[in-house]
């Protein structure tokens, strides 16, 4: 498969997911141009904490065949600084738009930023030439994110609502989602362990079946209203 499909191809799910979400927010559709601000966040704090990542790397030392030198990349250099730069992104610029006036926009505008986190993710491993990785990236990382950003998401909009524990619901959607976030990529990186890709499926179903429950309670809420 040439690299441009590839590339081309890296673009689909996002693009997928990105419209799921925003046909399900139709009580009153966010900007298209926020929207695409949003996905031009994600790409940027994707690039910025793999820079940030690959200078702390020269300060400390992974050893790629040790277990828990991996669940230390996972959730520090990937999880944690993957999922504050979307942070600084959603809370210090999104969530003052004056579009963002229902809980509910905190979870579109995160999944926005997440889609362009993990395509931006994409289309690096397909120009890196790994094709396999590529491709199974391209399966899990964007619904991964997507995850990862509803659970910021909801956080923000409930820090929206309830202005009392803003900064509690804030920290809580960072850090829930930084955990996600580094959970999945350590099994992503323990693929060369026989069996734990299952587990990491598993896991990611699971957290997916939750992030639809979440979707479907702050909806029915916002109905309610």
């Amino acid at each position: 498969m040439s690299t441009t499909l590839l590339i081309l191809l890296a673009f689909v799910p996002g693009l997928r997911i990105a419209l799921l979400i925003y046909l399900r927010d139709m009580r009153e559709p966010e900007p298209y141009s926020l929207l695409l601000m949003s996905v031009i966040f994600g790409a940027v704090a994707f690039f910025l904490s793999r820079g940030i990542g690959f200078l702390l790397h020269n300060f400390v030392y992974i050893d790629n065949e040790d277990v828990v030198h991996q669940m230390i990349a996972a959730f520090l250099f990937v999880g944690l600084l993957g999922e504050s730069f979307k942070f600084l992104l959603l809370r210090g610029v999104t969530y003052y738009y004056k579009n963002f006036n229902q809980p509910f926009d905190g979870i579109v505008y995160a999944v926005m930023v997440g889609v362009g986190y993990a395509t931006a993710e994409n289309i690096l491993a397909v120009i890196n030439g790994d094709t396999d990785t590529a491709m199974l990236r391209m399966i899990t990382t964007v619904p991964a994110n997507a995850v990862f950003a509803v659970i910021m998401g909801f956080f923000l909009g409930e820090a929206k609502l309830f202005k009392a524990k803003t900064v509690l619901y804030s920290l809580l959607g960072l850090l829930l989602a930084a955990l996600a976030h580094g959970y999945y990529d350590y099994f992503m990186q323990l693929m060369f362990v026989k069996g734990l890709w299952i587990q990491a499926g598993i896991s990611l179903v699971i957290v997916i079946v939750l992030t639809q429950l979440a979707l479907k309670y702050r909806k029915d809420l916002e109905v309610s209203n």
